[in-house]
């Protein structure tokens, strides 16, 4: 069975955007971005959410070849469209980029992803993440606690009907005080 990892940039007060979507605080450093591209680098399978898919499908496609281009954004681009994706919506209509569209009820499909051979995978989306995290499909946690308080906005973690017990597998800091954790769901 695949592993399904929920990873994301989070504010110190739990947020993974500020009110109105703001994203400004959680501009990673060299070393987060490089992290962050190597997860991508080896991601079997990525889901998203439709606000996730909308912010990421509206620059990577071609963030490579955009005057001033680092090599580390040129290597993540590349690393993103090759990445296989599916995006859950019942409002986008055409997704493209090694990408599949599926509009039926997501915790079957997540269910069924995690059954099929393959490398592992990310969700991305707090909307998403939620519906998966409350079925209990999630077995991994990525966060990289930024050290800001953004006072509100979309949470990392939903409300949840029972306690998930987690085991606390590594840590890492990373530049400007960034503290990446990594927990297991005990099963």
């Amino acid at each position: 069975m695949r592993k399904l990892t929920f990873a994301m940039n989070v504010s110190l007060d739990g947020y993974v955007a500020a009110p109105g979507g703001d994203l400004g605080w959680s501009v990673p450093s060299d070393e987060l971005f490089q992290f962050w591209s190597d997860r991508v680098g080896a991601t079997g399978l990525a889901l998203y959410g439709r606000k996730l898919w909308e912010t990421m499908s509206s620059h990577w496609p071609t963030a490579d070849r955009q005057p001033g281009a680092t090599p580390a954004e040129v290597e993540y681009a590349q690393r993103w469209r090759s990445m296989p994706k599916v995006v859950f919506s019942s409002t986008t209509s055409a997704v493209d980029w090694n990408t599949r569209l599926t509009t039926g009820d997501a915790i079957s499909e997540i269910n069924r992803l995690k059954a099929e051979e393959g490398g592992p995978m990310d969700i991305g989306g707090a909307t998403l993440a939620a519906t998966a995290m409350r079925a209990g499909l999630i077995d991994e946690y990525v966060l990289a606690t930024v050290p800001v308080l953004v006072g509100g906005g979309t949470p990392f973690f939903t409300t949840l009907d029972n306690w998930v017990n987690l085991n606390l597998v590594e840590t890492r800091t990373f530049p400007g005080g960034v503290l990446l954790t990594r927990y297991e769901t005990k099963r």
